[in-house]
């Protein structure tokens, strides 16, 4: 790259920074102060105020109301098993193309995840946040809550010996393969 190329995307760049800065101003507080962009390149400090701009002006709406039309599932009720199995998938790719990754399901059976989808996940109201590469993670097992699940079907060696050591008192749970082993988007 010649220097008048690289000196105009210098520019480029301390005018984003500006336009970012300026458009941040209502909602700085003390946690900016944390990161230091003293030592950041400007284009990284540019994606960095991105991001936060990005936080800040999101919305806070159900994940239902993240699609259009809005996202609503019947009853599981509804559907025999095939057909449960077949909508569940219709229902993880449909949020997964808003970013919506699914982590520890395996330890359900579908109709138990279906109705988790439809009861807590879509109701959930959360900032919606437009961001290329950022990811929405719904964890359908909290380790903290459950740790017996958890340390069966999920952790890892290096994981449960952590947390035998924060729990020595405690006895581990067998580790097994979970029951219901799915391939979700990522």
């Amino acid at each position: 790259m010649d220097d008048a190329n690289r000196t105009t995307n210098e520019v480029d760049y301390l005018l984003q920074n500006a336009r970012l800065r300026s458009e941040l101003e209502p909602f700085l507080d003390e946690s900016l102060l944390l990161v230091d962009t003293q030592h950041m390149p400007t284009p990284a400090e540019n994606e960095f105020l991105e991001s936060l701009l990005a936080w800040e002006s999101a919305p806070i709406l159900p994940i239902s109301q993240w699609f259009e039309p809005e996202l609503s599932l019947p009853p599981a009720s509804r559907f025999d098993d095939l057909e449960l199995h077949l909508r569940l998938h219709e229902v993880i790719q449909q949020l997964h193309t808003k970013q919506i990754v699914l982590q520890f399901t395996d330890h359900l059976n579908d109709r138990e995840l279906y109705t988790l989808i439809a009861r807590d996940i879509l109701p959930s109201r959360e900032k919606k946040v437009h961001l290329p590469g950022n990811r929405f993670v719904w964890r359908c097992l909290d380790e903290t809550t459950s740790p017996d699940l958890w340390l069966q079907y999920y952790a890892s060696d290096e994981e449960r010996d952590v947390w035998l050591e924060f729990n020595p008192s405690s006895e581990l749970p067998e580790p097994l393969s979970p029951p219901f082993p799915r391939q979700l988007p990522v």
